[in-house]
């Protein structure tokens, strides 16, 4: 039913299209001639335009509305022992303390200590099958303990996490129903700026919210939010609780997962990102088919290609990547690629940057041969190479890297760099900057530390920093080993519970 009436709904608008010319005279002598109070008439033309859009819009909303559902994530408090204040040797009980209860009670200010509540959010999601596949945020059910699903029906249902994708801030999760109406999925490749899109999701906790606005930019990097970055940014207004939901062009067909804002009120500024729907189709079917994303991977550090950079290698362009080392053993040495290298295409197609670079190769599936076109000592060369599978790489590393999550910018540790930053040690990644209200800076990490090892396992480069924290919970907390001038020391990194 849902495929017929758009097709009828298509045909009307090309009929209505197609003879507006026919009818437009009969149209504008039989309309009524309002007119308001300085007695200008109503421009029939403008209204008429004005309607069609508000019709498509209407449409739009239709198709989607019954594919958007509200993620409801619960995170279940976890009891305070007395043990976690030094206790432990005399029991769990209030006549196990050696001094008395009342002793406690003072050392806590006359109250003893209760654990937090429950710890309650919410997003959207749209449905992408009929049998209870649902597409949302990796940061929506995160640590989640409990999911619940509330339908455009008003139905709830438990739902399980099939899958995340921290990488990119998806996740799949899955209720058990039958019949449900999934969305169209569109081609967010062929999104132009300036096209109209709507927004659908539950901003607030209000149900069935509908928003309007444009494409404002597409390729949006350097966000950081994820570590795969292409966002599609738009100023329909997303607010808190319209991440995980869909955004959606004039036909209803779902272009983009709603997933950010940027803002200094906590609300709407105009400014959202939305992950591009191709690029969430890619990581979706691998979380469906195997819980997991598997990502393709060279072996390579890239970096971005500045003017003085080219103009050292006889490059009369900015686009491009240059290849900063090869990894041994990797698909990139045993292809023949060398430091120094500029890929200037990928598969047959125009590399332009570091980040889409990254992103292409990372949605290569590994075993598959791609084609490679590089510039080499002034000459263009194609390289054939078997993609790697990813695995604790975390990606086509650039030399420079943000760990958003900790509130600092890194680099791969060079002499030059190091003996600039005052450190004599021959391996870790040097931090270029810190944010003063991150993680970071409240450890006590400062710009021109060097970061040697985590958790006692040392660190070379940036892509083994970021796999070796991919391995510990910073909610359970992490150890670092900074080198400071001449002298190391400890750092404990912890996420605040939230």
């Amino acid at each position: 039913m849902k495929h017929q009436r758009k097709s009828k709904i298509s045909t009307m608008l090309v009929l209505l299209i197609g003879g507006t010319i026919a009818t437009a005279a009969y149209t504008v002598a039989a309309a009524p001639a309002y007119a308001n109070n300085s007695g200008q008439k109503a421009p029939q033309a403008a209204l008429r335009a004005a309607n069609e859009l508000s019709e498509a819009f209407e449409y739009s909303a239709d198709e989607i509305r019954p594919s958007v559902v509200r993620v409801e994530a619960v995170k279940h408090a976890k009891p305070i022992q007395h043990r976690q204040f030094g206790l432990m040797p005399w029991g769990n009980g209030p006549n196990d303390f050696p001094f008395g209860e009342d002793l406690l009670r003072k050392f806590f200010n006359g109250q003893m200590p209760m654990p937090s509540p429950d710890q309650q959010g919410m997003g959207s999601g749209v449905i992408v099958r009929k049998d209870g596949y649902i597409l949302t945020n990796n940061h929506v059910v995160a640590g989640a303990d409990q999911l619940t699903v509330k339908l455009s029906n008003g139905r709830e249902l438990p739902a399980k996490v099939v899958g995340t994708d921290p990488q990119t801030d998806l996740a799949v999760i899955k209720v058990k129903a039958d019949n449900l109406q999934p969305a169209e999925l569109g081609n967010s490749d062929q999104l132009k700026v300036g096209e109209w899109v709507v927004a659908a999701g539950n901003p607030f906790g209000l149900a069935d919210t509908i928003t309007a606005g444009i494409v404002s930019a597409k390729g949006r990097d350097n966000v950081r939010i994820a570590q795969y970055e292409d966002f599609i940014q738009t100023d329909a207004a997303i607010n808190p609780g319209n991440s995980g939901g869909p955004l959606v062009d004039l036909q209803g067909r779902v272009v983009g997962i709603n997933t950010a804002i940027a803002s200094q009120t906590g609300g709407n500024m105009g400014i959202g990102f939305a992950i591009p729907i191709n690029m969430a189709k890619t990581v979706m079917s691998s979380l469906i088919d195997s819980g997991h994303v598997t990502r393709g991977w060279l072996g390579i550090t890239i970096q971005p290609l500045t003017q003085d950079l080219a103009k050292s290698f006889k490059y009369d362009s900015t686009n491009g990547v240059l290849i900063g080392d090869v990894q041994p053993d990797s698909p990139a040495a045993h292809a023949g690629l060398k430091q120094g290298d500029i890929v200037t295409g990928y598969k047959g197609k125009t590399v332009k940057d570091a980040n889409q670079f990254r992103n292409e190769v990372a949605a290569t599936t590994p075993g598959r041969k791609a084609k490679l076109d590089i510039y080499r000592d002034g000459d263009h060369e194609t390289v054939s190479i078997k993609i790697g599978e990813m695995k604790n790489q975390p990606a086509e590393s650039d030399n420079e890297s943000t760990a958003p999550e900790l509130g600092m910018t890194l680099e791969n540790l060079t002499p030059e760099s190091a003996k600039a930053a005052g450190v004599k040690v021959d391996h870790g990644v040097l931090v270029t900057s810190v944010d003063p209200n991150g993680l970071a800076a409240m450890a006590g990490i400062q710009p021109n530390d060097v970061i040697v090892s985590v958790q006692d396992k040392p660190v070379d480069n940036v892509a083994e920093f970021h796999a070796a924290l991919k391995q510990h919970d910073l909610q359970n907390g992490v150890r670092l080993v900074i080198q400071s001038g001449s002298v190391k020391r400890f750092v404990f990194l912890r996420r605040a519970e939230e």
